[in-house]
């Protein structure tokens, strides 16, 4: 049925594959905080950690974790790593995310507990 239709193109499996692994790295709530604060301008994982209302060491593992899907990127300066948004892709992917969020919320829905 749907192959009929003349633009209708599913995408491949490593595609799949990567968009499910990015959804899965953005379910964290801390993990959705420290990238916001990204969007805003490069940080340090003392502040992020303090935005993201998270330990230091927690946030240095969710950073390590969204620094090898290519989601935020890392630079030294000495003994200090700051860290910041690695494309305008997170930016979209996340503004999206939160635009959905804010409209389930006003329209009155519950998130699955």
């Amino acid at each position: 049925m749907h192959t009929s239709l003349p633009d209708f193109d599913m995408p491949n499996e490593e595609q799949v594959h990567l968009a499910a692994e990015t959804f899965r790295l953005l379910s964290d709530p801390t993990r959705v905080r420290v990238l916001w604060a990204l969007l805003q301008g490069e940080s340090s994982v003392a502040c992020l950690a303090e935005l993201a209302r998270a330990t230091p060491t927690a946030v240095s593992q969710h950073l390590a974790k969204l620094r090898l899907a290519g989601l935020v990127k890392g630079r030294r300066e000495g003994t200090f790593v700051y860290y910041s948004a690695a494309n305008d892709h997170v930016r979209g992917l996340l503004a999206q995310a939160l635009f959905h969020a804010d409209h389930l919320d006003r329209a009155g829905a519950t998130t699955a507990t």
